[in-house]
């Protein structure tokens, strides 16, 4: 069976048109989602170093349930339990927030319709999803990295009259996030990888646009290789924005 392929097809018209939306949708969603699981991984590992057990336990349970669970299936429990696990008062917040944005706009010469992208429930589960997820996974490597400091760098920060948090704001964290750069563009990588799952849910994101051009115009090949070349593009230019960043700002720490 022979198959005709027909390239020009994803350079004009609806499709270039849907993969351009479902390329924006996939960078808003991973930039959102890796600002928050940044945040939320080292708060996660702070918890997992004081000294009150039932922050310890609280974060060791966080970090082996999401570390352990695949995100197909958390994506698809928050989108189905976002109702009992969310505050009616924030529900109501993003269906108000959903109906009140305002209507299609022109980027670059597309259109793009009203209700747009972030302020959807699927879009804003998408993100809970993804920052919950990866945040496991940056809370233990932040750890590690806080393991390869020697303790009596914080011995010295609380013998100067500095806090525990003090100690770990001023001191810790900032060597342990130089030390732990490289792991954290894997999971910056994967975060951006992992985002095409959440067209299960509805998200317009590149995957979920190549379906539909694959859908509408029957180009299976041509659709999936340009989504595949644009997270190529986007995970390379990622990697080489962060290592160019840790060459020529940060200092490499060793002991």
């Amino acid at each position: 069976m022979s198959y005709n392929f027909n390239w020009k097809i994803m350079l004009s018209g609806e499709p270039a048109h849907w993969m351009w939306e479902g390329f924006v949708t996939t960078l808003q969603i991973a930039s959102i989602s890796l600002v928050c699981s940044m945040l939320l991984g080292i708060i996660i590992c702070v918890f997992r170093m004081t000294p009150f057990r039932l922050l310890q336990w609280f974060s060791l349970a966080y970090t082996e349930f999401f570390r352990n669970t695949p995100l197909l299936v958390q994506i698809f429990f928050w989108y189905n339990a976002s109702h009992f696990v969310i505050p009616a008062s924030i529900n109501k917040w993003m269906n108000a927030l959903y109906h009140w944005f305002p209507g299609p706009f022109t980027l670059f010469g597309h259109e793009f319709a009203g209700q747009w992208m972030l302020f959807n429930v699927e879009f804003i589960t998408g993100v809970i999803a993804l920052t919950v997820y990866t945040s496991a996974f940056i809370a233990e490597e932040i750890r590690s990295g806080i393991f390869s400091i020697p303790k009596t760098q914080l011995e010295a920060s609380r013998s100067v009259g500095l806090s525990f948090i003090q100690a770990y704001r001023y001191v810790i964290l900032p060597q342990a996030l130089r030390i732990v750069v490289p792991p954290l563009i894997s999971q910056s990588l994967n975060l951006i990888k992992n985002s095409s799952l959440c067209m299960v849910i509805g998200v317009t994101e590149l995957m979920f646009m190549a379906s539909q051009v694959e859908s509408y115009y029957g180009a299976p090949f041509e659709a999936f290789s340009a989504a595949l070349l644009i997270y190529l593009v986007i995970s390379l230019f990622v990697s080489f924005c962060i290592n160019m960043y840790n060459k020529h700002f940060l200092i490499q720490v060793s002991y």
